[in-house]
């Protein structure tokens, strides 16, 4: 007798005996079945939704910055982009999911804080990423074996960086930026950013120098010169004004160089800039090196005289031994600083020099540095910042004879007790002065303004003052400030354009809408753009889509993998 499964079974409907349940009669007790529970896969679906609380760009980051204005604008475009992506920046490290550290390279004891603050993040068990010059310049240090590093041209990657760091993988971006094969300036300008003073723009306007100096370590990191275009320069200036910012800072490694890899100079991007700077906001140059301005002296007398550029010039002069200058390989004499001293004075009356000295470089000499003390002497900088002389590793100046530790002590000591025996400001009292309050005093029990010399000036603590251009009487001074009382028939004056934003608030953001259709003229102006001020749309395209893109895009994923793992819960539930 044939078994059952060598039956043959011509219709699918011979599988169905009379005693079996009609199609409408299961379809009626299905009703009351309950579905069993499977557990298996309901703890894979919490796991999913555990996971999500995992996703990059929900953590807490502390970020800290060293050394120069340049770091630290690459430090603010860093905070703006990794808030943007939908990080929190906080101010306690204790409770912060990463550390971002800044590094500077310039001297040891930089070098030496940002060792020890690697350490004690990995010792509080907390993710680290790295950035700034010290890994740019020597990404292979021991102690930054498996950190993941953000180059000095790749701060426009930081958010990509972080994202890995946060899930435990090490990235090291470290390439330079270029466009044709010629070297750019760095990243895009228009980044997110959160201003460290809502009221202060800090503005790279090139990186790198055409120097090699024996000491510095920067060239390292920084690389040759490269400049930014003077139109995006006059962009950032412009969109910082409709942001409520009242102080701009040019800031490189050397902003006298700036332009002679494109074609242009200094004066002609400071006569651009100008332009676009509001009455009662000022502008403020950063450090520039003897070789270069001295070509420029003529232009930039009349450019430091201009009302709304503050009349103050960093010009470091290291030494005043020419000797010492040339194993420094500095490409000028000290005649040519004191050619550019003198000019200045002259022409803009009560100009502010602020100079730097390094004591004990190799080979320095008693009599070399007597030259020093005499220069300082001579001119009396209200503004002096002296270096102890440090061997940076890998610098042709480590590898020189060097002077004894107490002697390049007992010179540095001799050179601050002569800067501390006279008082620059004393002349000063009794002045009438007009003043831009911008940040407050550490001690915060003023108000920190600056007059049009940049000299501090301290004004009472009243909300009124912050941002504002005001007139005060001098009646006090000290060694680095003057103590200023509001004129009692004067009235504050705003130069910003718009409200400033708030501390934290990231730069360029409150324009995003326009990403869809160009704001109606009453938008603009509750924007903080006014007028013909109003940026254009494509260039607030650029600053928006960036932060709105990546969030829309992070949240929308968020939504559709709970929504996906609360669906298949619920086809298990039924079926």
């Amino acid at each position: 007798m044939p078994s059952s499964c060598d039956s043959l079974i011509e219709d699918i409907e011979d599988m169905v005996s009379s005693s079996d349940p009609t199609p409408h009669e299961r379809q009626s007790a299905r009703k009351s079945i309950i579905p069993r529970s499977r557990k298996k896969k309901e703890a894979l679906i919490n796991e999913e939704l555990q996971a999500d609380s995992l996703i990059p760009g929900t953590q807490k980051i502390w970020m800290k910055t060293w050394g120069c204005s340049h770091n630290n604008s690459d430090g603010e475009y860093m905070a703006g982009q990794l808030a943007a992506s939908g990080y929190k920046m906080i101010d306690d490290p204790t409770e912060a999911d990463l550390w971002l550290l800044n590094s500077c390279t310039v001297k040891n004891p930089a070098e030496d804080h940002f060792r020890n603050s690697i350490k004690k993040a990995q010792e509080q068990q907390k993710k680290v990423v790295v950035a700034g010059c010290v890994p740019q310049a020597q990404p292979r240090m021991d102690y930054l074996k498996g950190l993941s590093i953000i180059g000095v041209q790749q701060i426009d990657r930081v958010v990509e960086v972080v994202d890995e760091a946060v899930k435990g993988h090490s990235v090291r971006l470290l390439g330079q930026k270029k466009n044709g094969g010629r070297r750019l300036g760095g990243a895009r300008l228009d980044l997110p950013k959160i201003r460290r003073n809502p009221l202060i723009e800090i503005i790279s306007i090139n990186t790198g120098c055409l120097n090699a100096c024996t000491y510095c370590k920067t060239k390292h990191a920084r690389g040759d010169l490269a400049s930014y275009p003077i139109e995006e320069l006059v962009e950032r200036a412009r969109q910082s004004f409709q942001e409520g910012v009242c102080e701009i800072w040019l800031t490189s490694e050397d902003t006298g160089a700036y332009g002679r890899d494109i074609g242009t100079d200094l004066p002609t991007l400071l006569w651009r800039l100008v332009e676009v700077i509001p009455e009662g906001a000022m502008l403020r140059l950063g450090m520039t090196n003897p070789p270069y301005i001295l070509e420029h002296l003529e232009e930039m007398a009349k450019i430091l005289n201009h009302p709304r550029v503050y009349a103050f010039l960093h010009v470091p002069v290291q030494s005043a031994s020419d000797s010492v200058l040339m194993d420094m390989k500095r490409e000028y004499c000290a005649d040519d600083f004191k050619r550019v001293v003198d000019f200045l004075k002259e022409r803009v009356p009560g100009i502010t020099i602020a100079t730097d000295i390094i004591c004990g470089f190799p080979g320095e000499t008693e009599e070399d540095f007597q030259e020093t003390i005499d220069l300082v002497k001579c001119y009396r900088f209200p503004s002096l910042f002296i270096n102890q002389f440090y061997p940076r590793p890998g610098t042709p100046a480590a590898k020189m004879e060097q002077v004894p530790a107490h002697v390049k002590k007992q010179r540095t000591k001799e050179l601050s007790h002569l800067f501390h025996s006279y008082n620059p400001y004393d002349h000063k009292v009794g002045e009438r002065q007009h003043v831009l309050v911008t940040e407050e005093s550490f001690d915060a029990q003023y108000y920190v303004a600056h007059n049009k010399f940049y000299e501090q000036v301290l004004v009472p603590k009243r909300a009124e003052f912050k941002g504002k251009m005001i007139e005060v009487d001098i009646y006090e001074a000290g060694k680095h400030f003057l103590r200023g009382q509001p004129a009692e028939d004067s009235k504050p004056f705003t130069p910003s354009i718009a409200a400033p934003l708030r501390k934290g608030q990231v730069s360029g953001l409150m324009q995003r809408r326009a990403i869809s259709q160009v704001p109606h003229q009453d938008e603009q102006i509750a924007n903080g753009i006014q007028g013909h001020a109003a940026m254009p749309c494509s260039s607030v395209l650029l600053i928006g889509s960036y932060s709105l893109d990546r969030e829309a895009v992070k949240k929308l994923g968020i939504g559709l993998a709970l929504a996906a793992a609360v669906l298949a819960f619920i086809v298990e539930k039924l079926f």
